[in-house]
C-alpha cells in the first residue's frame, strides 16, 4: 500500500525570518507532539525558482499508515490544534492543505 499523508503547503511569508523563528520554536514542537499516529514528518524549504521569487515558501509532508490514521488524527484536538496553528502562522495567505498517496520510483 502507498503512503499517505497530509501535505501543508505554505506561500511565501510576509517576514520569511520571522515565520521561521515561529515555524522551528512553536509549530514544528507543536506538530511533533499533537499529531497521533503519524509516523514521520518531512520539512521542506524551497530556495529559489528559475522562474523568479517562488511562490511557495514550505512544505511539511506528515506521513500516516492509513487513511483511517490520517482522519483521526485531523479529528482529534491536538489534530486541530496543530493545523489551526498552521493557518495562524502562514503571513503570506492561509496554507493549502491535500491529502495525497505517494508512490516511490528508485533507481540504483
Amino acid at each position: 500500500m502507498a503512503d499517505v499523508k497530509l501535505v501543508v503547503v505554505y506561500a511565501r511569508p510576509i517576514d520569511v525570518d520571522a515565520f521561521e523563528k515561529v515555524y522551528q520554536n512553536e509549530h514544528v514542537p507543536l506538530a511533533v507532539s499533537k499529531l497521533a499516529g503519524k509516523t514521520k514528518i518531512v520539512a521542506t524549504k524551497v530556495l529559489g525558482s528559475p522562474q523568479g521569487v517562488p511562490l511557495f515558501y514550505r512544505f511539511a509532508e506528515v506521513y500516516f499508515p492509513s487513511m483511517q490514521a490520517l482522519e483521526a488524527c485531523a479529528a482529534s484536538e491536538g489534530g486541530k490544534e496543530a493545523l489551526a496553528h498552521a493557518v495562524k502562522i502562514s503571513t503570506g495567505g492561509a496554507p493549502i492543505f491535500l491529502v495525497a498517496e505517494e508512490e516511490t520510483f528508485t533507481f540504483a
